[in-house]
């Protein structure tokens, strides 16, 4: 049964949207809300506001992808930094390597899509001056 959960920052402020509408979609996403909500250097953040559209590989048509958090940020030299965020497990960030099992076919179609999801928000990122971040549980609990 997929997680899902509200969160209601503590400020309020710094959240760009509705504060009442967030609903976290994994465990990994809560964790994030948090320390983007208590983070000093964290100007302003939002979730799944951002809408970016890209070509799935799969049913060659077009679609929309809501990255997970686009953050501002406030970096030690005053620079504002925009990041584009996506949470994801690490096994659905790298192509399927076992080719017998039986959910290889599920889990190559999963990361294909993420791929072109990746890659149109990239360019969305490249066009504006933002940083694209891919956060796994290896990168999340450090």
């Amino acid at each position: 049964m997929p997680y899902k959960t509200k969160f209601v920052p503590l400020n309020k402020e710094k959240y760009v949207g509705d504060v009442e509408k967030i609903m976290c979609k994994s465990l990994w996403e809560r964790k994030l809300c948090k320390y983007l909500d208590i983070q000093d250097s964290v100007i302003k953040w939002c979730y799944e506001c951002v809408k970016i559209p890209y070509m799935s590989p799969i049913d060659k048509k077009k679609h929309t992808y809501y990255p997970d958090f686009m953050v501002m940020l406030k970096e030690k030299t005053g620079e504002i930094k925009t990041i584009i965020v996506e949470v994801k497990p690490e096994k659905q960030t790298k192509e399927p390597a076992n080719k017998k099992k039986k959910s290889y076919k599920n889990e190559l179609v999963t990361f294909l899509i993420n791929e072109a999801k990746w890659k149109a928000a990239k360019n969305v990122c490249d066009c504006n001056e933002w940083d694209f971040k891919l956060l796994t549980e290896k990168t999340l609990f450090r």
